[in-house]
């Protein structure tokens, strides 16, 4: 089979965020030469992955414009070709204003998001630049990903230019919560669905993250979407793989992970619910948190230890030595629409690891559904003390329980999520678009 060259849109690969995860698992194995990504100054900051692709576009200030006086405000980044040095993973964070960040991110957003400005602030276009390197690079197929209404113009802009068949892959519901805040949200609510839908006409293939995203968009858009998860590399995964299943001295809970507002709620939660275990039990079971920063409610637990994060490579290690993982949600409602149809990117590493998996989510969620219906984790669906303490109690007293619910996630994991099954199931699909009539719609014409 014939690899064909895609463009990437709108994500890096990287091995610190989902979407750059999945997105270099999906790829492994493609010719580097025959894959290129055109994405945002902000996001080719950190642990870009250029074993894959060396390849990256910046998309800068001459492909995304803000209006006068916001343009005063942002950050202005180059646009062009980023070149990169020998290693495999780049770094090329630059000095950021945190006064700025702040000013930005707690001021400058959610007043034009309150004043219905937010999402006309701004503009994409196709500068000269990048469409002279669109004609040199010549894709077969465009695979994109998209988070807001920039990208969803971008998207439909560059496959009309290209008059290339178009790949979109949905890792969140985001446009449920696109615009839930300000005076004029229904308005662009209306307008975002409607531009959105003109996205999905502009695709040849769609992808969801979920079966259950896919089910719900089949209902929402009437559109056929087909769930891509990110796979895992057995042979990484198994050479730490848990095999014994007696309880370390102390026994150990591990979350490694993000710690956003809404999700350093659920692990309070699960930090009271192990210091009320210890002292039920008389034991000293440890909470740890593989987190970038401390939080600060964690002093007031003895139960909690917090580690920094290590590299990819070593998180094979990690999980195997623990006793339990724990798989937390935000049970905020905003939250909840926002990953209800979603997978966790490290759902599947988790399940290969060989450690217990305790799943802490809300019950209305593609993760609750994913585990109830094939067994690889035990399920709280309750954001209470009492239903967390009596599933983790269960296990921890339960060698036989600890061992049978890893063992049973292993096989799901290599039934379903298998690297070398997956990659070539999605090479096959990227493949199928290329072979397909270009499809477009709209008036929508090469620009020369």
């Amino acid at each position: 089979m014939t690899t064909p060259k895609v463009l990437i849109l709108n994500q890096p690969f990287n091995t610190d965020t989902g979407g750059g995860i999945t997105l270099s698992n999906l790829f492994t194995g493609w010719d580097s030469s025959k894959l290129a990504v055109a994405c945002s100054g902000y996001l080719l900051q950190d642990n870009i992955d250029t074993s894959i692709c060396r390849t990256y576009y910046q998309l800068g200030e001459k492909e995304h414009k803000w209006v006068f006086p916001f343009n005063l405000l942002k950050r202005k980044y180059p646009s062009g070709l980023v070149s990169f040095d020998e290693k495999p993973i780049q770094n090329l964070t630059l000095p950021v204003s945190k006064f700025r960040v702040q000013l930005i991110t707690k001021v400058f957003y959610p007043l034009l998001e309150y004043l219905g400005l937010f999402h006309a602030a701004s503009s994409h276009q196709l500068s000269k630049e990048f469409c002279d390197w669109l004609d040199e690079f010549k894709p077969d197929v465009i695979y994109a990903q998209c988070s807001d209404r920039g990208s969803i113009a971008f998207c439909i802009a560059v496959q009309a230019y290209l008059q290339k068949n178009m790949i979109l892959h949905m890792m969140d519901d985001w446009p449920t919560i696109i615009s839930s805040e300000g005076l004029f949200k229904h308005y662009w609510q209306r307008k975002i669905d409607r531009e959105f839908r003109v996205l999905l006409e502009s695709c040849t293939v769609l992808l969801s993250i979920s079966d259950y995203m896919s089910e719900e968009y089949q209902r929402r858009y009437g559109k056929t979407f087909t769930a891509f998860h990110n796979p895992i590399d057995a042979d990484f995964w198994k050479q730490y793989q848990r095999a014994n299943y007696a309880l370390n001295a102390p026994p150990t809970l591990l979350y490694a992970g993000r710690t956003g507002l809404g999700i350093q709620n659920s692990l309070k939660t699960i930090a009271k619910t192990i210091q009320a275990l210890n002292e039920e039990l008389k034991f000293s079971i440890t909470f740890v948190l593989q987190t970038a920063e401390i939080p600060d409610w964690a002093a007031a637990y003895s139960c909690v230890q917090h580690r920094k994060f290590v590299p990819y490579k070593e998180l094979p290690r990690v999980f195997s030595e623990a006793d339990l993982l724990i798989l937390p949600y935000d049970f905020s409602t905003i939250a909840t629409q926002y990953i209800k149809y979603s997978m966790p990117t490290k759902a599947s590493e988790y399940m290969i690891s060989g450690t217990p998996i305790v799943l802490f989510a809300p019950k209305d969620t593609a993760a609750v559904k994913y585990a109830e219906d094939y067994g690889w984790a035990a399920v709280v669906t309750e954001n209470k003390v009492e239903d967390l303490s009596r599933a983790i109690k269960a296990l921890i007293l339960d060698e036989s329980a600890r061992k049978n619910l890893a063992q049973n996630a292993q096989e799901i994991a290599a039934m379903r999520h298998d690297l070398s099954i997956v990659s070539r199931e999605f090479k096959e699909t990227i493949c199928s678009a290329v072979a397909r009539e270009l499809h477009t719609t709209g008036p929508f014409a090469r620009r020369t």
